[in-house]
């Protein structure tokens, strides 16, 4: 049997309690009904249960993934866009996602996905799909778009910086690729800060529960627990992961501490209005 799991990091035990369906791929009836009677606490509170070919149902896993990641570069893309012509990304998705067709999940423009799942599946879904003679261009381009929305990221802490980031010192809130895990794979901070060290930045970085696995991968950064002691005399602030913690920060006490006043919101937490007045030089992603 195949049985891909749909399971959320920081939300695992959730997930698993109350799935929003289970998949099951069997070659046989007497597999079918092992299975029925494994998940019968789920089949007694109604829980969506499909049961296909292990094909499909592995397939359904790479699917799932693939067009969440899809949803993501899209929303990114379109982030892009609304800096070129000054619209405002938040409000077009919240417009977006309240047509029930579209859903509002997975429409936050930021500097890209990450994790071990939505990399891993979408390289392996395009891969299964050139192998067998039906490339799916859409994912691969998905793919690409993520990649790009790294860089394009690096390019503007750069530009908020004033061209270089040589000899400055960013405090990075939030290493994890999101919130309510520990988990770095593929986390846009892996790619995003070696890029700007390599100019010539200095990174002070916090992360509520990130710190530990950040030093086994990139071991040159400097670690602190407190995001006011990472702010300290620093150049700028990067928030990097929309962690809740860094949701209602003391802004006049982070204000004071820093040596410059250059915000860059990558998950757009903040206000872009109130931050100016508060004296911020802010910048967020797809609203200006």
């Amino acid at each position: 049997a195949s049985n891909p799991e749909f399971l959320r990091e920081g939300a695992a035990i959730d997930d698993f309690m109350h799935p929003d369906r289970i998949v099951v791929g069997v070659e046989s009836e007497r597999a079918k009904e092992v299975l029925k009677e494994i998940y019968k606490p789920l089949y007694l509170i109604e829980t969506p249960m499909v049961f296909t070919d292990l094909q499909t149902a592995e397939l359904i896993k790479y699917a799932s993934n693939g067009f969440l990641a899809a949803k993501i570069s899209f929303i990114n893309e379109i982030a892009n866009l609304c800096e070129a012509i000054g619209a405002n990304v938040v409000d077009l998705a919240k417009g977006m996602g309240l047509d029930n067709r579209i859903g509002k999940k997975f429409l936050h423009a930021g500097p890209g996905y990450g994790g071990s799942c939505f990399p891993k599946d979408a390289l392996a879904l395009a891969r299964i799909a050139q192998e067998h003679g039906s490339p799916i261009r859409v994912i691969e381009t998905v793919i690409e778009v993520n990649a790009a929305q790294k860089a394009r990221m690096v390019g503007k802490i750069r530009k908020a910086l004033g061209g270089s980031e040589a000899g400055k010192t960013l405090a990075v809130l939030g290493l994890t690729f999101k919130p309510e895990t520990d988990d770095m794979r593929d986390a846009p901070a892996l790619t995003i800060l070696p890029a700007l060290m390599e100019k010539g930045a200095k990174i002070m970085a916090t992360d509520p529960h990130g710190i530990e696995e950040a030093k086994k991968i990139m071991p040159e950064i400097s670690y602190v627990a407190d995001p006011y002691a990472a702010v300290e005399k620093a150049d700028a602030v990067v928030l990097m992961t929309e962690w809740n913690e860094y949701r209602s920060l003391d802004l006049k006490k982070i204000k004071k501490l820093m040596k410059g006043n250059v915000f860059v919101d990558l998950r757009n937490v903040y206000e872009p209005e109130a931050m100016r007045q508060a004296g911020f030089a802010y910048v967020g992603v797809g609203r200006n």
